[in-house]
């Protein structure tokens, strides 16, 4: 066999072009896209685990909390919730009388609020209160005032006034819940005022089971009406605001270069943005 005919039978070296261009595409894409999937995990995990935006839709934490108010819930200061459990990781320090927290209730069709965990079926919806009340002790309001285990909880009326969203004027208050002031608001017609948040007999906590109410007193839809809350759907203590407006237009709006003077002139916030929340 001549020279020529064996180079014929002999097999061809293997060439790799199509194994490293397929190298150099994966490597361009994890450039492209791989960063950006780890910031967003990071962020996801973040949201998860650490803090939690929330933004203030009602009145019913007027004076202290305006609607508009965007805030950082800290999920890291009771311990976060494992997702689909009611289970904790631990924290630093359990839920207080007079943190202001952000946890979930469950909401049917007709606008109805219960605790979350008595209707896993419903939607779920997020709320900001007050605690007033921790596992094991004795709530009871008499004429609008809280009394904790049988002890008044501090309270007085200043000459202050705030005027609410819808126009009302009403009077600025002072509470301590565990030495922990704060400013309450009280109707002062009382034709306008429900019953059942000036009076409630005594309720005993369950374990594990907190109650809320919201420090515009008497126009706040909080465990008067629909009960306690579980430990596990409370997020966490707010703690900051980051954002603060008195805008209530949608976000296609905000491209309108039109709007952009009012908004940064007359509707921003700027010195509540950066305000620790008590």
């Amino acid at each position: 066999m001549s020279p020529k005919a064996a180079r014929r039978t002999e097999p061809a070296k293997p060439t790799q072009p199509m194994a490293a261009a397929s190298d150099s595409w994966a490597r361009r894409l994890w450039d492209q896209f791989g960063t950006l999937a780890v910031a967003v995990l990071l962020a996801l995990a973040i949201r998860a685990f650490v803090i939690e935006p929330y933004r203030i839709p009602s009145g019913s934490m007027l004076p202290t909390l305006l609607i508009g108010d965007h805030l950082f819930v800290n999920k890291f200061a009771y311990g976060p919730k494992i997702p689909f459990t009611d289970y904790r990781l631990p924290g630093w320090r359990k839920p207080r009388r007079g943190d202001v927290v952000v946890f979930t209730v469950a909401r049917d069709r007709t606008g109805h609020i219960y605790p979350a965990d008595q209707h896993p079926e419903l939607d779920s919806d997020r709320f900001v209160k007050r605690i007033v009340g921790l596992p094991g002790d004795t709530i009871e309001l008499r004429e609008g005032v809280v009394f904790v285990n049988g002890q008044r909880v501090p309270w007085e009326p200043t000459p202050e006034t705030f005027t609410d969203e819808s126009g009302r004027v009403l009077r600025v208050g002072r509470e301590q819940l565990d030495g922990h002031p704060h400013a309450i608001l009280r109707n002062p017609n009382p034709a306008e005022v429900d019953p059942r948040v000036l009076q409630m007999s005594p309720v005993t906590l369950p374990p594990d089971r907190y109650f809320m109410m919201g420090d515009n007193r008497d126009s706040s839809n909080d465990s008067r009406f629909w009960g306690t809350v579980h430990g596990p759907d409370i997020k966490g203590p707010a703690f900051v605001l980051y954002w603060s407006w008195d805008w209530n237009g949608g976000w296609a709006s905000l491209l309108n270069p039109a709007t952009w003077w009012d908004l940064f002139a007359h509707k921003m916030r700027w010195d509540r943005i950066g305000h620790s929340i008590e």
